[in-house]
């Protein structure tokens, strides 16, 4: 009787941190049920050999340099369909997890969860489940508890969310690839709408209404 010989799930990996990258690679290659076919340092040389390499599961990072992550999700969906597509970042905020979900990712995982968990969550997908870091996972479900009626937008709340969370201007800014001033300006509307005049006031009336 012939023994049915399972081919390893083929990984690409698309991190412009060389020694971030370079570690996935090394952590992957030690489970005999993945192989990486190639690890990329951008989206578009990922996307330029896409049909080449033709990955069961692509890793992608966000912030890239050229093309970002969540336009990288789109673009390979569209070329290979059945591909699925992991986000792996250092960004936590909604508004990116809800873009990613929607462009096509099967997955969102912060850098920092253990080795481990990274394996554990390519079974996870394989399994046709939809692994989340702890922390994302929470935020999901989350946003279904807000209260709909609010009268700010939906990057508003997400600024506002930041700044709840102690994040300064420049950081918002830098999460949300807006530059600082657009910060500022989102802030002012904030303060408009919600009939406040400073931070904090904003923040205990946008937690009080469930709008974060």
């Amino acid at each position: 009787m012939k023994m049915t010989v399972i081919a390893p799930k083929k990984i690409t990996i698309v991190e412009d941190d060389s020694i971030i990258r370079n570690a996935f690679v090394t952590l992957i290659q030690q489970n005999k049920n993945y192989v990486v076919v190639n690890a990329y340092g951008d989206a578009e040389s990922a996307i330029k050999n896409l049909k080449a390499d033709e990955p069961d599961i692509c890793l992608m990072d966000i912030e890239l340099p050229g093309m970002n992550g969540i336009v990288a999700i789109s673009k390979i969906k569209a070329i290979l369909p059945k591909t699925h597509v992991v986000v792996v970042t250092v960004y936590e905020n909604d508004e990116l997890v809800f873009k990613a979900l929607c462009e096509g990712a099967a997955g969102y995982l912060t850098k920092n969860i253990p080795p481990a968990k990274l394996i554990d969550s390519l079974v996870e997908l394989e399994n046709g489940g939809a692994p989340m870091s702890t922390s994302i996972a929470r935020m999901v479900v989350s946003s279904f508890h807000r209260n709909r009626q609010t009268p700010l937008s939906n990057r508003e709340l997400e600024v506002l969310e930041l700044l709840s969370s102690g994040k300064s201007y420049s950081t918002i800014a830098d999460q949300l690839f807006v530059d600082k001033e657009t910060v500022k300006s989102h802030i002012k509307n904030i303060y408009l709408k919600l009939e406040v005049h400073s931070k904090a006031e904003a923040i205990e009336k946008a937690k009080k209404s469930k709008y974060i």
